[in-house]
């Protein structure tokens, strides 16, 4: 197998977890540092990731790249590879609409790269079986090769771009919106002072429910300011197939309202969480 330099755009809890499955399929994952915070390049250099310095020496160097960053970022990150005149593999794998996907398509085409959607689904990719890579487009077969003997899954769609992203969004909108749905209904009860009511009834048709709704609305909040661009791209989607977008806008801005635990140490208490939640009534 041809060893092949593959450069990640943004080595994030996600990214540097991608960038070591393609080292343990034989590939060199490479970044480049100009920019990054400290905690990135700790992580990037943890795990042995070759530091190219500048992205213009990332496009120059590298047969493919991977774009994982947060959703409202990543047209922009785009029109900056394309505007390098990157002529390799463009490997979007973003929480973004379909649409989306096919104007960023266009953007690095038009630059001279070749494009590949995608969309993960599941945690940083650690142990096999929990997290998977879902891959359309004319190119999709190539990019699975970067990845074939690490723990990221990956699975081909097909050729259509904006597959594998209509697939991300979907999930995405029961998993996160559910999340969302569940926060604010806390909130609700909070602010009636009747959320030890609501919990004995929940309970009763559920006694996990109450202790699993808490720790999934306490965990969100490190992600909220990130999970708030991906509600709007999947309203975005719901838009194109005809259907109500109101509900993901809510909840796209129920994580606004969270998004200031961004950088918090430690997981805010619920009485935190639901406190900034009824703090914009």
């Amino acid at each position: 197998m041809q060893k092949t330099k593959i450069g990640f755009l943004h080595p994030g809890a996600m990214g540097i977890s991608l960038a070591v499955s393609a080292q343990n399929s034989g590939h060199e994952a490479c970044w480049a540092s100009d920019g990054r915070s400290p905690q990135t390049r700790m992580r990037a250099e943890e795990h042995g990731l070759t530091d190219l310095n500048s992205v213009s020496h990332l496009t120059q160097t590298c047969s493919a790249l991977v774009s994982i960053c947060p959703p409202h970022a990543a047209i922009d990150v785009a029109k900056s590879i394309a505007s390098l005149s990157f002529q390799g593999l463009y490997i979007d794998a973003n929480a973004i609409a379909p649409q989306t996907a096919q104007h960023i398509q266009f953007t690095v085409e038009q630059g001279g790269a070749r494009f590949v959607d995608g969309g993960v689904i599941g945690g940083p990719a650690w142990k096999p079986g929990t997290t998977w890579l879902h891959l359309s487009g004319a190119d999709a077969a190539e990019a699975t090769a970067y990845f074939a003997k690490g723990a990221l899954e990956t699975n081909v769609l097909g050729d259509e771009i904006g597959q594998a992203s209509a697939l991300k969004m979907t999930f995405a909108a029961y998993t996160k919106g559910s999340t969302a749905l569940i926060a604010a209904m806390f909130a609700t009860a909070e602010h009636f002072d009747v959320r030890s009511a609501l919990e004995e009834q929940w309970t009763k048709y559920d006694p996990d429910f109450v202790e699993e709704a808490h720790k999934r609305t306490r965990r969100v909040t490190a992600k909220a300011w990130r999970f708030a661009g991906e509600m709007e791209e999947i309203a975005t989607t719901f838009a194109d197939a005809g259907l109500p977008t109101g509900f993901h806008q809510a909840a796209g801005n129920t994580y606004t309202r969270m998004a200031d635990f961004k950088d918090s140490k430690e997981t805010p208490a619920l009485h935190e969480v639901l406190k900034k939640l009824l703090s914009n009534e």
